[in-house]
């Protein structure tokens, strides 16, 4: 055993923050606990049966302590609201410059898709200091990803897309755990992340030696399940522009405008008359039942290089 410890390491850049604010509330609810209890203790041993002390009720107020402990109090839990609003914020904001990868839960597994191609079951590879972003689905339950060291988790929903991020600050394998019941082996449902130093990392992902990115076997899939048909270039079907789509602001039949981001384009496949482009009749079928997971994952990634035309897929659709 290497010791006891209260806390478990901090491996990310907005763990120690987030210490920071546990102790804080921590310190402020046990401030209150032992003034009252203090007090309680105090009050009874100087009214204990058979003490001097008088108990001749007074009829002074007392307004000014009444507001000090009131406003003090309400003062010092609304600091403790905007601390937490504001980590809440910037841990749902993940930077511009974030490495994207995909996670898929299912029962009783964690399964990793990086856009190169490379994939993991239960483990995770990240590099040091880079920042992180997972987006992650569940293929049949609520999962919930959570790696104490980074000091983030996050429910794993079927039949949507959430998402975290993190920065790993130090080198080495944390614990990757759910902790959301989702059936018999739940307990089982263990992984590791891993950080690496940069160049160890993209040295990893040369030897994984994949034979197309994530966004190739998406533009594959593309042609195979006859997408381009109606959305390649010289489809005689009226259908939407998906060069470009991604990051842009849609416009929808009922008036109402969305942003192309990765749950619009899996809603788009999978629930196709959920959101319809203003201008356009909603004839697509709907590909839920036909597409597993990493498939839907593969072809959001080449939908949204679509929107970086430098990027060789080695096909168009």
């Amino acid at each position: 055993m290497n010791g006891l410890h209260l806390m478990p390491p901090v491996a990310s850049s907005v763990a120690p923050r987030l210490d920071a604010l546990f102790w804080f509330a921590v310190a402020l609810c046990a401030v209150v606990a032992l003034g009252v209890f203090a007090t309680i203790v105090f009050l009874a041993v100087r009214y204990r049966r058979g003490s001097n002390a008088s108990r001749a009720g007074g009829s002074g107020r007392t307004l000014t302590i009444e507001l000090s402990w009131t406003f003090v109090s309400f003062a010092l839990f609304i600091a403790l609201f905007l601390w937490s609003l504001f980590l809440f914020t910037e841990l749902h904001t993940p930077p511009r410059d974030a490495q994207t990868i995909y996670i898929v839960a299912k029962q009783w597994m964690w399964k990793t898709q990086h856009p190169g191609g490379q994939r993991e079951i239960n483990t995770l590879h990240v590099p040091l200091g880079k920042p992180m972003r997972l987006i992650m689905t569940s293929q049949d339950v609520i999962h919930s990803f959570y790696v104490p060291a980074f000091r983030v988790k996050q429910d794993v929903l079927p039949g949507r897309y959430t998402q975290l991020w993190f920065t790993a600050t130090r080198a080495g394998t944390f614990p990757l755990f759910c902790t959301q019941y989702c059936g018999l082996d739940h307990a089982q449902m263990i992984g590791s992340v891993v950080v690496m130093a940069p160049a160890d990392y993209a040295h990893w992902l040369r030897r994984q030696g994949t034979p197309s990115t994530l966004a190739q076997t998406g533009a594959a899939l593309f042609r195979s399940r006859g997408c381009s048909g109606c959305h390649g270039t010289n489809a005689a079907v009226h259908a939407p522009e998906l060069h470009g789509l991604f990051g842009r602001a849609v416009h929808l039949s009922d008036g109402s405008t969305v942003i192309a981001d990765e749950r619009y384009l899996r809603d788009s496949i999978m629930l196709p008359n959920l959101q319809i482009v203003a201008g356009f009749a909603p004839i697509m079928p709907s590909f839920a039942g036909q597409l597993d997971e990493d498939e839907v994952l593969a072809l959001v990634a080449y939908l949204k290089s679509l929107a970086t035309p430098e990027q060789d897929l080695g096909a168009s659709p």
